[in-house]
């Protein structure tokens, strides 16, 4: 009985040990695995090593945490902090109300000097049902331009909000400025 059970732990060992065996991290490039293809955001490639890039390797003046205030006709629509990312991604944390999303991804790229165009999608909830209807894909087109001193920018947006079946629902435009966040701000300024 005794031999049957360390003959059984062992058989179960060795399985756990031969396909493990198989498993691969490609982390680094070892020669004989074919070449992973590595993201440009996430890595820095060299000579057959890749390493993480460091969040201060972006020297784009662009990036970092901003305070956002959308107005329309006068009106503020929505206000959010966003981050934008050296690797040319986006993220917003909108004030909307959770149940109905709150945060959108994006992604950006400089089109010359300090002018920035940024795309992003939100997924909008029906705020007249329950949480769990979806209205359908918010589009969010930014067009900004970084101010001299790299503290604040402005620029234009256009929001489309379509339904589950990608018809336009509603249109809405206007202004946006934005503040930045570093480790010395305090919240006086963000309100």
């Amino acid at each position: 009985m005794t031999f049957k059970k360390i003959t059984a732990t062992l058989s179960l060992l060795l399985a756990g040990a031969l396909l493990t065996a198989t498993a691969v991290a490609q982390c680094a490039n070892t020669g004989a695995l074919p070449k992973a293809k590595l993201h440009r955001q996430s890595w820095q490639v060299g000579d057959d090593s890749a390493s993480l890039i460091l969040a201060s390797s972006s020297t784009d003046p662009i990036v970092g945490m901003w305070r956002v205030q959308f107005l329309s006709g006068g009106n503020i629509i929505d206000q959010a902090i966003v981050h934008w990312h050296g690797d040319g991604t986006e993220l917003m944390n909108s004030s909307r109300n959770p149940d109905t999303q709150s945060f959108c991804m994006g992604v950006w790229e400089n089109v010359g000097g300090s002018n920035y165009r940024l795309n992003h999608y939100a997924i909008s909830w029906d705020p007249t049902t329950s949480t769990t209807t979806p209205l359908g894909l918010a589009s969010i087109r930014e067009n900004v331009k970084l101010a001299k001193d790299g503290s604040s920018f402005t620029g234009t947006f256009v929001i489309n909000q379509y339904d589950e079946s990608g018809d336009l629902l509603a249109t809405v435009s206007g202004t946006i400025t934005g503040y930045r966040i570093d480790v010395n701000t305090n919240l006086t300024v963000l309100f």
